[in-house]
Parts: structure tokens; C-alpha cells; sequence
């Protein structure tokens, strides 16, 4: 391809609301221009690069034995009604009625359709297992979307759906899907890891997701050097930690005492009173639940040393969401603000106990009446308690598979997998006939991919304070020949012989032959588009000789005319 046939309109301008590279670059560099909020149309360097991507997507998928279907990027409300995600999924769901006024959506992913394809149609265990995949559009209405293509409100997404029989085939199908996954990754160039992830709105019984690492990744990711354990931070576990408690550190008998702690409502003004740790004591974090038709107050007892993780409190009462309680609120349903304990509380408050606090004893805590706590207490002696993984993992926790240090860092999801088990054939009466020719629901895994989100992860992954620098597997085109001053018929003449010669290499190549661009102005464009290599044609040509400059690095170096093809060739093996 030539510069001067090709749309291509780069520009030093930076978009207002730009704050990551490659929202900045893929906007400057020609890549994509925006038509509304979170919708980006993609122009000719981007659409190829897109291509690129889904091409190896396509391949690997196929690799795996995923049959390619395509649903319709409009689907009936009845099908979400069915599964009961049309409220789960709240404002994100965009809904609209047809000339006949009836109900439907666009798709922003689409278990429901895929379950609906596949029952009464495969109707015994003989004709499973089967996944079926496509890569088409999805929308969903994002109330702020931002960062160009990485929280786009319309994306390319590859989703997948497989049907199984029974559970260790599905986690036969989902272990194919994680490697399936690395392969498409490692072929795009890209440093990931996979972590252990929340279902979320998805649902499910386990979930991973695929981190591209960056730092300005939207995910926080906690990670082990020591070992291969990763995990988002929203399911990310620790080695329990080992607190002494107060009574130990004083040699004085652990036994219940309550005590006066005139107005001090916090874990800090608490601890310095009784000269004790904020470890060694028992944090109330009081929220509102809410729930489709009602909302209730909901107590989270975590160490006092710990921060609460609302994805994982939000999952421990199953709620849709959680708010903070007001202090009427909190006063109304009989908890005393500040003073907030596991002991005394009214009966029919919900409360749920982080599960490191299990049977721990000699730990302070409110004594639910204004103005006491208690020392000395006992979470053995307490009733009908449901305990549960509700803390943030702090960096420096010890990892709970190899006993190293956790530490944190900075992902961009880019995939994420799910073993959904039977909730969507359930709700949707999808079944099969068993060997024993039993009814039973079919078990299903989902895999998505954000096609789009990869063209900008390779971005945030690969660039400079010049512009981007495309992986040789996403670039769209590996070399660009740059011909110094394109009214020179010498030059290019050169220049169009090495684009001939490398072209008829398979090395995808464009020539900027402009003639009314300046030398600086095509170096600038080199690099803020970011191909991974360029040919200068210019003052050295006379010598015989032209310039390989290296985008990555921009390190330059001389070749002989006669030899350029296959320097590159063996550069781009």
C-alpha cells in the first residue's frame, strides 16, 4: 500500500478527554475516530489491525474444535426475562420496542441466544459436548464510558458457549478454553497473566480472567513471585493471618469483660486506649443491600487492620449492589453506631463474619450499646453465624499456596472464562437425555475475548512519548519504506523497488511516497503510528546505502541498498 492512496489522517492534536496512550494514539495516529459516546468507528490502519486480531482469535478458536455460529446482535427481552437477567443487568441492558411494540435489546453478551439455539435441537447426551462461538458486535450502555476502545459502549467481542453433559466434561472444556486463551495471547505478543476472578453478573461457580499487564490497567491484580498464583483483587485470598491476641501480649486471662470507651467510636481511638493493635480487634463495616423489590441493613465483622472488598461482601448476602448506611438508618434497625459488634445484636439483623475470624478468641470489639466494647471475647461461643471471604488482600500478605510475599500490580482485562454450571438451561427448561435416558439440564462454560480492547491493550502494553509501537503480529503493516523527498526521482525510484521487493517476501509493507509531506513530518508519523520497522531513502542513497531504523528501540542502522530485503526478512522471522 502507498501513503498516497491511503486514508490515513494522523494529526498532533489530543483528543480533550484522552487520558491513556492508546486512546491518544490510536485517535492521533489514524486509527479510529469517535461518533458518539463510546462509539469509535474504526478507519483503515485500525480495521486491519482489528483484523489481525480476530483472524488469530478465529484460528485458535477453531484450532479447539468451537464451531462458529452468529447470533443476532438484536434479541428478544423474552429470552432475558427467562434467564432473569433483564433485571440483574440493570441500566447496562439497552432496551427498545419495535413498530409492533415488542421488547428487545442489543446484545451486550449472549447466553441467553445461545441457549435458545441449542434447545430441542440437541436433545441427547450423544450429540455433546459442543461449543459454539462468534465474534461479532455487543453493546452495552456504559453510564461513563471512557478510555476510548478500553471502555467503549460498542465493541468486537468473541464469545463462546459450550454444552456439556455433566461437570468434569465442562472442566475438561473450560481447561481447553484457558489454553486455548495463552495461545491467542502469546501469539499477539502480549505479557498476561491469569487470575482468579468473580463471576460477577455472568454468575457461575469459578471464573478466571486474562490480564494484560500495564499500569494503566483499570484491574488491580495480586500476585505471587514465589509461585504461578494470581488473582483480581475482588477474588484474590491470603494465607489467614496470625494475630496474638490482647490477653496474650499481657499474660492476663482471656475471659469476656466489658468496658467503658466513652466516646470512641473508631478502631484507632479504641486500640490506643487499650494499648492494643488494631489487629487485635473487630471492625463493623454497617451497608445498605439492595436487592430487585427491597433493601435491607447488613452488618461486615473483618479484623480491624482490614479494608472490606464489597464485591466479595456484595456476593457473601447476594445482593445486587451495596451503599452505605445512613446513621438513622443504622440507629432505626437497633445498632448503635460505632459501637457495632458480633455479641447482642438484634435478632433479626443480618451479619456475616470475615472467615478469618472464625472461633478466634481475645478479640475487642462494640458491645452494641453506646459508650462499651469488649475485650476478652470468644466468635466460638456465637450461634448460627455465616462466615465468609470478605477482605482486600494488602500487598505483603502471605500467599496461601507457597507461603512468598503477594504483591500488586496492574492488568487490563482482556478475556474472561466461566463455568456456569446449569443456571441458564435451568431457567430456560434446556435439557437433554442422560445414558440412563433421564431429563436433565445441560452444564454450560461461556469464554469471552474483547476483540477491540486487544487493539488498544497492545498499546497500553507497547509505546513510548512518541506513539504506539505494534507487536509484529498486530502491526498494520511491518515496514514502512520512507522515501526522503519523494520529488526526487532517485529516491523514489529506490524506494519503490525495496516496497516491490519486500512485498514479493510476504513482508506486508507501505511506502510514504508523499510529495508534499516533509522528511520530519513522515519520521513523525513513523513513529507516532508505530510500524515496527522503516526504510529511509535519502542523502545516503548515493553511496549506495539506506537507513533500518528499529521503532522499539529507534536505533538506526546502515545497509547496503542490494541487501535491505533480506535484512528485514531475517529481522522479521
Amino acid at each position: 500500500m502507498k501513503f498516497s492512496q491511503m486514508f490515513i489522517p494522523t494529526t498532533k492534536e489530543t483528543p480533550n478527554d484522552a487520558t491513556l496512550p492508546s486512546h491518544q494514539y490510536l485517535v492521533r495516529g489514524g486509527f479510529i475516530c469517535q461518533t458518539g459516546a463510546g462509539i469509535y468507528d474504526y478507519m483503515p490502519l485500525g480495521k486491519i489491525v482489528l483484523d489481525k486480531i480476530r483472524k488469530i482469535v478465529k484460528e485458535e478458536m477453531d484450532k479447539s474444535g468451537a464451531n462458529e455460529v452468529q447470533f443476532g446482535f438484536v434479541t428478544p427481552l423474552s429470552l432475558w426475562e427467562q434467564s432473569g437477567r433483564a433485571i440483574t443487568m440493570g441500566n447496562e441492558l439497552l432496551r427498545f420496542k419495535d413498530r409492533k411494540n415488542a421488547d428487545f435489546v442489543l446484545s451486550p453478551t449472549n447466553e441467553e441466544a445461545a441457549v435458545n439455539m441449542v434447545k430441542n435441537r440437541i436433545t441427547s447426551y450423544k450429540d455433546l459436548p459442543i461449543n459454539l462461538y462468534q465474534i461479532y458486535t455487543k453493546f452495552r450502555d456504559e453510564a461513563r464510558p471512557r478510555f476510548g476502545l478500553m471502555r467503549g459502549r460498542e465493541f468486537l467481542m468473541k464469545d463462546a458457549y459450550s454444552f456439556h453433559s455433566n461437570t468434569d466434561d465442562l472442566k475438561r472444556e473450560f481447561d481447553l478454553m484457558e489454553q486455548t486463551y495463552k495461545n491467542i495471547y502469546t501469539r499477539l505478543g502480549l505479557d498476561f497473566r491469569v487470575v482468579d476472578a468473580d463471576s460477577g453478573a455472568i454468575g457461575g461457580s469459578g471464573s478466571k480472567e486474562f490480564m494484560v499487564l500495564a499500569n494503566s490497567g483499570e484491574d488491580t491484580i495480586v500476585v505471587c513471585p514465589e509461585c504461578e498464583y494470581a488473582a483480581n483483587i475482588e477474588a484474590a485470598k491470603r494465607a489467614k493471618k496470625k494475630v496474638p491476641s490482647w490477653q496474650e501480649n499481657t499474660n492476663t486471662p482471656i475471659s469476656k469483660q466489658k468496658v467503658l470507651t466513652e466516646g470512641m467510636k473508631t478502631i484507632e481511638d479504641v486500640s490506643n486506649f487499650l494499648s492494643t493493635s488494631q489487629a487485635q480487634s473487630i471492625k463493623a463495616v454497617i451497608k445498605k443491600a439492595i436487592y430487585e423489590e427491597d433493601s435491607k441493613i447488613v452488618v461486615f465483622f473483618i479484623r480491624g487492620n482490614d479494608e472490606l472488598e464489597e464485591t466479595k461482601a456484595c456476593n457473601a448476602v447476594d445482593s445486587l449492589e451495596l451503599v452505605d448506611a445512613t446513621e438513622d438508618e443504622i440507629k432505626e434497625v437497633g445498632l448503635v453506631p460505632g459501637y457495632c459488634g458480633p455479641f447482642n445484636l438484634p435478632e433479626d439483623i443480618t451479619f456475616i463474619i470475615d472467615e478469618e475470624l472464625k472461633d478466634e478468641v481475645g478479640l475487642v470489639c462494640g458491645a452494641n450499646e453506646e459508650n462499651y466494647h469488649f475485650t476478652g471475647t470468644d466468635l466460638s461461643t456465637l450461634n448460627g453465624v455465616k462466615y465468609f471471604d470478605l477482605i482486600v488482600v494488602q500487598e505483603g500478605d502471605t500467599c496461601s499456596c507457597c507461603g512468598g510475599k503477594l504483591t500488586l500490580t496492574k492488568g487490563i482485562e482482556a478475556g474472561h472464562i466461566f463455568q456456569l454450571g446449569s443456571r441458564y438451561s435451568e431457567a430456560m427448561e434446556a435439557t437433554f437425555l442422560d445414558e440412563n435416558g433421564k431429563s436433565k439440564p445441560f452444564e454450560m462454560g461461556c469464554y469471552g475475548i474483547g476483540v477491540s480492547r486487544l487493539v488498544a491493550a497492545v498499546i497500553e502494553q507497547n509505546h513510548d512519548d512518541k506513539g504506539a509501537i505494534w507487536t509484529k503480529e498486530t502491526a498494520p503493516f511491518l515496514v514502512d519504506v520512507i522515501v526522503s523527498n519523494a520529488k526526487k526521482e532517485d529516491e523514489l525510484e529506490a524506494g519503490l523497488k525495496i516496497y516491490e521487493d519486500l512485498k514479493s517476501l510476504g513482508i506486508e509493507t507501505i511506502i510514504d511516497d508523499r510529495k508534499k509531506e516533509r522528511f520530519g513530518f513522515k519520521m513523525s508519523d513513523f513513529e507516532l503510528i508505530g510500524f515496527p520497522y522503516a526504510v529511509v531513502v535519502g542523502k545516503k542513497l548515493k553511496d549506495g546505502f539506506v537507513e533500518i531504523i528499529d521503532r522499539k528501540t529507534l536505533e538506526k542502522e546502515e545497509v547496503e541498498l542490494n541487501k535491505v530485503s533480506q535484512v528485514l526478512f531475517d529481522k522479521l522471522k
